[in-house]
Order: C-alpha cells, then sequence, then structure tokens
C-alpha cells in the first residue's frame, strides 16, 4: 500500500484555498532563505537507495535517490547545521574547487529489480575503479559499489549537473540526480573591492540600518568564474524536475521482486504531475533547508535580496522537460553554460552572455547567472522620501545614477533620478495630481488585509512617505507586523502554466517567491 503522509492529506480544494491565503501571505515572512546549501571536501561516500517524496497534495511518491551513506558526517556549506540522509532529491549538492582530485564511491541500494545503477559527471574526464562495465560508465552491481575519481582543471569552475547514467529514461525519471559546484581557485581583486566591498559592509555591525547586527555572508565564493564580470553579493541554486507518477507507481509495485534487474516499467507515454525545484513544489519550497518535515527534500526555493546586490542564480534541467522559468522583476545575464563562460568573439576579457527574460532550462545543461533589482525604472521613490513629511535621508548619485556613497545608509543603492518622486499627491491616489499609481482604497477589505500594506521599501516608509500624522494606506499587513519586514515581493515561476500546479491544482509547482527588502531587514540564510 502506498504511503500517506496525513499531516499534508488536504484536498485539492483547500490547497488552493490554503496555499493563496498563506503562502502568498504568512510565509512571506518565514524566515526561509535557499542560499546554496550543500557538502564539501573532497571525497565523497554516496549510496543509491528508495524512500518516499512528499508532495503538496498529501501524497507520497516513491523515488530513489542519491544520499549518503553511513559513516563521518559531511562538512556542510553554507550554514552551520544540516543532515544528509541515506537518500535525497536532488542528492546532495557537492561542493569542490578547482584544482582538486574529486573522489566519489557509490554504493548500489537500490532494490533487487532496478539492476545496477551509477553516475555520470558531465564535462570531467573521470577514472573508475570496481564495478561493472556499463553502456556509458562502470556500474555498481546491486549491493556492490564503484568509486570515480577525476581532477577538475584549476582553471574550471561554475555550476554542473551529476545523474545516473544507467538507464537513465527510468532512473533520473526516479530521482537520481544532483549537482556539484566547482568554485574558482581565484578570485579576481575587483569582486572584493568597490560596490562588492560596500554591499558587505552595507550589512555589517555598524549600518545605520540595522545597527549592532551583523548579516553574514553565505556566499560559497566571492565570484562564480575567476573573471571580474563574475562577481556576486548573493547566490541560490534551482534544480528543476518533473515526476510522472505512474512511472513511480510501477516502479514501487515492481520493487519487490526477487529477481536482478528484472524491473520493467514503461517510461513512455510521459504524463508529469509533479515539478519540481530543488525536490519539492510550491509551497513546500518555500520551507527552510533541512526542515525535519522533509527528511528526503532539504533544499528549498525560497530567494531573497537587497536592492543592488548582483545574485548568482545557478540553475539546472534535471528532468526530462524544458522549463520556461521567468524571474519578475529583471531580466537574467547568463555567464555561462555548463561551467563554460561565454565570453565575446571580439574581445575575449568581454562576458557576452544573453539577457534572458526567461532561463528556460534543457535537460542536462546548467546555466549561471547575474539577477539584481534596483528601484531604476519605476518613477517614483521606492522608498517613501518625501521632502515635505521632514525626510532628511540624501541620495548622491555616482556615475551610474545610484546612491552608492552611503553604503551604511538604508537607501544604499537608490535609484537617485527618483528620489522624493511621490507615487501619488492624495490618500487614495489620482495620477493626474502628480505620481504614476494609485493605489488601492486600504479601507476595502479586499485590499487592506491583503495589500502589503505599503509601496515602499522599509517598515517605517509609510512615515516617511506621509508625514506623522498617519498612514494611508494602514503599514504592515495580518501576517507583516508594521516594525519588521516591509519589502517587495516578486513570484518567480514557470511560464508553463501546466507547471504552476501541484497535480494539475494550482498554485503549485515551480513557483516561488522572491523578496526584495530594503536594509533595515536582516536576512538571515542560516537555514
Amino acid at each position: 500500500m502506498r504511503t500517506m503522509n496525513m499531516k499534508k492529506a488536504i484536498s485539492k480544494t483547500q490547497l488552493l484555498l490554503a496555499t493563496v491565503v498563506v503562502a502568498m501571505a504568512l510565509l512571506l515572512t518565514a524566515p526561509a532563505y535557499a542560499a546554496t546549501p550543500g557538502i564539501t571536501g573532497t571525497t565523497f561516500n554516496l549510496t543509491a537507495q528508495s524512500a518516499f517524496l512528499s508532495q503538496p497534495d498529501g501524497q507520497s511518491v516513491y523515488s530513489w535517490g542519491y544520499g549518503c551513506a553511513t559513516g563521518p558526517s559531511p562538512s556542510f556549506a553554507g550554514i552551520s547545521t544540516g543532515f544528509c540522509n541515506t537518500m535525497q532529491v536532488p542528492g546532495p549538492t557537492l561542493i569542490v574547487t578547482a584544482g582538486q582530485t574529486v573522489t566519489v564511491t557509490l554504493a548500489n541500494n537500490l532494490p533487487t529489480a532496478a539492476g545496477n545503477t551509477s553516475i555520470l559527471f558531465p564535462g570531467f574526464q573521470v577514472a573508475t575503479s570496481g564495478g561493472v562495465a556499463g553502456l556509458l560508465t562502470q556500474e555498481a552491481a546491486h549491493l556492490g559499489s564503484v568509486t570515480y575519481t577525476f581532477t577538475i582543471p584549476s582553471t574550471a569552475a561554475g555550476t554542473h549537473a551529476y545523474y545516473s547514467g544507467t538507464q537513465g529514461d527510468l532512473q533520473v525519471e526516479m530521482g537520481l540526480y544532483g549537482a556539484i559546484i566547482v568554485l574558482p581557485s581565484e578570485v579576481p581583486a575587483p569582486c572584493n573591492d568597490g560596490v562588492h566591498a560596500l554591499n558587505l559592509t552595507a550589512k555589517g555591525p555598524t549600518s545605520l540600518a540595522h545597527p549592532g547586527v551583523t548579516e553574514p555572508d553565505f556566499r560559497l565564493a566571492h565570484a562564480a568564474y575567476n573573471h571580474p564580470g563574475a562577481c556576486y553579493d548573493r547566490e541560490y541554486i534551482f534544480q528543476f524536475s518533473e515526476i510522472d507518477p505512474r512511472i513511480h507507481r510501477q516502479a514501487e509495485e515492481q520493487s519487490a521482486r526477487a529477481c536482478t534487474g528484472c524491473m520493467n516499467v514503461a517510461t513512455e507515454p510521459y504524463v508529469p504531475a509533479y515539478f519540481m525545484i530543488n525536490g519539492r513544489s510550491m509551497p513546500d519550497l518555500m520551507d527552510p533547508n533541512y526542515a525535519p518535515e522533509y527528511p528526503h527534500q532539504p533544499y528549498n526555493g525560497n530567494p531573497h535580496m537587497h536592492p543592488g546586490e548582483l545574485v548568482l542564480l545557478r540553475i539546472i534541467g534535471t528532468g526530462r522537460w524544458q522549463h520556461p522559468f521567468h524571474e519578475h522583476g529583471n531580466h537574467v545575464r547568463v555567464l555561462a553554460r555548463d561551467g563554460n563562460l561565454i565570453l565575446s568573439a571580439t574581445n575575449p576579457n568581454d562576458l557576452a552572455g544573453p539577457l534572458l527574460f526567461t532561463t528556460t532550462t534543457t535537460p542536462g545543461l546548467t546555466m549561471d547567472g547575474i539577477f539584481y533589482w534596483t528601484s531604476k525604472g519605476l518613477n517614483w521613490d521606492a522608498y517613501g522620501h518625501n521632502a515635505a513629511s521632514g525626510s532628511t535621508l540624501s541620495c548622491t548619485a555616482d556615475g551610474n545614477g545610484y546612491n552608492t556613497s552611503a553604503p551604511t545608509a538604508i537607501n544604499y543603492f537608490e535609484w537617485c533620478q527618483d528620489h522624493n518622486k511621490p507615487m501619488q499627491a492624495h490618500p487614495f491616489g489620482d495620477v493626474a495630481s502628480g505620481g504614476p499609481t494609485t493605489l488601492p482604497d486600504p479601507t476595502i477589505f479586499a485590499n487592506g488585509p491583503w495589500f502589503g500594506g505599503s509601496p515602499y521599501l522599509g517598515p517605517d516608509a509609510t512615515v516617511r512617505a506621509v508625514g506623522n500624522t498617519g498612514t494611508t494606506p494602514p503599514s504592515g499587513t495580518v501576517a507583516n507586523p508594521p516594525d519588521s519586514e516591509a519589502g517587495f515581493a516578486f513570484m518567480w515561476h514557470s511560464h508553463n502554466e501546466r507547471e504552476i500546479t501541484t497535480n494539475n491544482v494550482f498554485p503549485g509547482g515551480m513557483l516561488m517567491m522572491m523578496l526584495v527588502d530594503s536594509r533595515e531587514f536582516v536576512i538571515d540564510e542560516s537555514n
């Protein structure tokens, strides 16, 4: 009998209502951010095993995955604690450095009927020992093992995929895939200077934005590649995949067979019903990394940033389908594909990657890109500055028009051309009276409780905008107290409408919320 997660066994109708009301409001304040968690080292002992994956509709789907074999506890990157079970989807993110020699030993603990299994490491010259010969690489027989060794070139870096090289139409679908992040052996000096150094200063203990509080630096490195165009201030990883429950159900039904390698699962026609990022669907992917309720799905997807920060997106396509993922708020400048920097044909010192409206994933392809958000182009002051209300914050434009000369200020990286520009001049808005936007009437219930409470960045920005005589609209929602977080939320989601559902119920699937906060709010990526 298939297992059922009773805690999440809610009806599809309940899923729709609960997700719209709770995920879009309460979860916006949950202290859960993605960063790029994983395990570090040069020697990794992995195992391939079966377990069940939780889905937001209450189902638990029988799956296979890579995990950490029993033995010494792995070293976790980006956070102080974590877990690495003997099965997880995606498999453990392996974090290594260019120039290192990496050894991965895989033990096959899949059901007898599944037969052999293996790992491919595209882009690396791999030597093997042990195991049995397979079509694409050496494989681990049932209850056997195989070891893969490869040396990463000193000039190599970037995001890479690993996945099963044995009966890939079944084993990758079942969950046997993961990521390798190669850090550059050297970081260009500009990545530690200029605006990147100021970004760190703006998050330090002397910041006026949150004095006495240090916002830790959770980057794996200060650059994705040894190139000055690859500097970044924050990073996240997104692995896209899908599940056809019929395939998983057949594999589960045949897993009890005693014959070796006799599993015969039809992988066509392919009709996925679950669409996942980092092994979870919305709203589960907005819960913390290593949340105990997801013992086999440790990674989340919940990007969070301050204005002006260069955010590195590590994107991997690991399923069968392409997924047109759209990052609202700005385009993504692609740095590299499959760990290869995209350089100008006329000047190899210049990056030449495209600026993408959607970062469409391709099965097996990895992509590194830079995303950032500023208030440029809004045509109103995103921080609620208003000279008439006594605001003393200033904005001094740098050569690019941003306020980067005051790294400890709340409005660090403001687009100065819009400083002191009103969004609207009257309580309920009047476009002709001096602002480009008419705000919703907060006295209407449908707007008041769920509208963000303030159209400005920062918990006290509404007061800055209208003075101390009152707040219009009310600052804070039922979920966001006015004295804490007050930022902008942008939906990041697949542009294939079916892929933002869970078993055909919206919202779900490949959908998340990206949050932008001013620097009063401390982004804690420790989980």
